[in-house]
């Protein structure tokens, strides 16, 4: 009998920044379609990914990095590759767009 199981994705901005600041803003149409990826279900790998990500000051990400495995590599590049493809509405200090760091929070989860 095949086991069916439902595969489910949660993600949550982690933002800590000033009153003069204000942290980039994620357009969720332009990242890249989550798919979970076919070794963790197999493997029935979940768990959360928290991901640090630098966006430049035209909105493109510039570079990502784990703060917090999955405890599943494949999960934890997944998560990197997704967010890698997303734009955003750059984050800004006294109204000028500049390249800021924010985390993002993703949960794998199976059901």
């Amino acid at each position: 009998m095949k086991k069916i199981l439902l595969a489910t994705a949660l993600l949550a901005v982690v933002s800590s920044v000033s009153a003069n600041e204000i942290s980039p803003v994620m357009d969720k149409n332009t990242c890249e379609k989550v798919v979970y990826p076919k070794a963790a279900l197999i493997n029935e790998e979940s768990g959360s990914v928290t991901l640090a990500v630098l966006v430049g000051a035209d909105g493109n990400v510039m570079d990502s990095k784990i703060e917090k495995s999955s405890g599943s590599k494949t999960l934890d590049k997944a998560t990197a590759k997704i967010f890698s493809s997303c734009k955003f509405k750059p984050g800004s200090k006294d109204g000028k767009a500049q390249q800021v760091w924010t985390k993002l929070e993703y949960v794998w989860s199976l059901s």
